[in-house]
């Protein structure tokens, strides 16, 4: 196998070479502790600094309202728990969705057993909140609402700036994980209105291990990893400098280039979206059909199990996913797409390509090629599909 095209950008990207550039003297000649006062401690603070302002800048936040964390799931554990045991004395009722990231969930989950309590809201068959169940959810004991920006699996965007503005009437504290949206589509915390915002360098071409935190000033949380005074006392522990300023960097290259990032992504992911639907029968689009990540392209296939599609794929050299990479090795069906209202069957067939900076129109037009074809061969194996089979799509 010769020609390998990757099409799994939501679960990692690569690190750009500008990133890995930036990076390289903080692993040696400017390798001195931020914390430290002499000249080798200031050179780190100095990357450190910088990189804040940086990501700042990027989220028009204030440059000591960004945390830095050792990568999105601590970011959106950090949220929820701190807020949670800070504002305990106030309420102990949480909402969130049903379509949330496991970190937010799991989260959400260990709270409940702590004797907090949490309310999930069911979604539309786009995978989309309803404002007006988000109003009726509300109780006079509700001290967080976390819902998350854009979906991992199926790129639905939600109405952040409208369930922000709920919260905000209520006097509420509203958290986004906004991990998949950051770097693909504008966040301005200002004028979404939220209170903390989570992040990760990993899904923007940085590098893993690293993450932030934007906590609006005057948001009442708890500090939840002890230790030194680092992270103006918030968040124990020697920064990850190398990290952090390969952070920075992508987050600028990112906002640097957004809106040609999208235009290109959002042709290619419509190009391959049609492209597949018309092609291949008994198929549909999970997520919503414009509110969507630009590079998000999640297609249930009926009749076959996504794993064979994966590893067929694999073997012509295409690397896609059949949902989050952090549950793909689990033989549960899809918790989003069993919320959005799929069977077992038709979730347990779905398939994630998620398109990137480096996807071309060539790669679309490879899997266009090669999808189809694999399709039908598992089909054929399948005696569901052999009753259908001459049928209407």
């Amino acid at each position: 196998m010769s020609k390998q095209i990757y099409f799994d950008y939501a679960a990692t990207t690569p690190m750009k070479k500008e990133v890995l550039e930036e990076m390289m003297p903080y692993f040696n000649t400017e390798f001195g502790n931020p914390s430290s006062v002499h000249g080798f401690g200031r050179h780190g603070k100095t990357g450190l600094d910088s990189a804040r302002d940086k990501i700042a800048k990027t989220l028009n936040a204030k440059s000591d309202e960004i945390f830095f964390t050792a990568g999105g799931t601590e970011s959106d554990n950090w949220a929820i728990k701190g807020v949670a045991y800070a504002n305990k004395n106030k309420g102990n009722h949480i909402i969130t969705t049903k379509i949330e990231h496991h970190a937010v969930l799991y989260t959400c989950q260990a709270l409940e057993k702590e004797g907090f309590e949490v309310t999930y809201l069911d979604v539309d068959e786009y995978g989309m909140i309803n404002l007006d169940d988000l109003k009726n959810a509300i109780k006079d004991n509700t001290i967080l609402i976390t819902i998350m920006y854009a979906n991992n699996e199926i790129g639905t965007i939600q109405p952040t700036k409208e369930a922000a503005t709920i919260a905000k009437e209520k006097g509420i504290i509203f958290h986004t994980d906004a991990v998949q949206a950051y770097g693909n589509l504008t966040l301005d915390v200002n004028d979404l209105g939220v209170d903390l915002l989570s992040i990760s360098a990993h899904k923007i071409y940085g590098p893993k291990g690293v993450g932030a935190l934007y906590i609006r000033k005057g948001t009442k949380t708890k500090q939840l990893i002890l230790g030194g005074a680092q992270e103006k006392r918030r968040r124990a522990g020697t920064e990850n400098i190398p990290g952090i300023v390969g952070f920075g960097k992508a987050a600028e290259m990112a906002y640097e280039n957004l809106e040609a990032h999208n235009k290109k992504l959002i042709n290619l992911r419509d190009k391959l979206t049609k492209e597949l639907l018309e092609k291949i029968s008994y198929t549909r689009l999970n997520g919503h059909p414009t509110k969507r990540l630009p590079g998000n392209v999640n297609i249930s296939f009926n009749f076959i199990e996504g794993e064979s599609l994966l590893l067929s794929l694999d073997m012509v050299g295409i690397a896609g996913s059949s949902g989050s990479a952090c549950t793909s090795g689990s033989l549960d069906p899809s918790h989003v797409l069993m919320a959005i209202g799929l069977d077992h069957e038709t979730a347990h067939g779905s398939l994630r390509l998620t398109l990137g900076d480096f996807t071309t129109e060539e790669d679309i037009d490879y899997v266009i090629e090669k999808l189809p074809p694999i399709v039908d061969r598992l089909r054929q194996m399948s005696p569901l599909y052999e009753k259908v089979k001459g049928g209407n799509k």
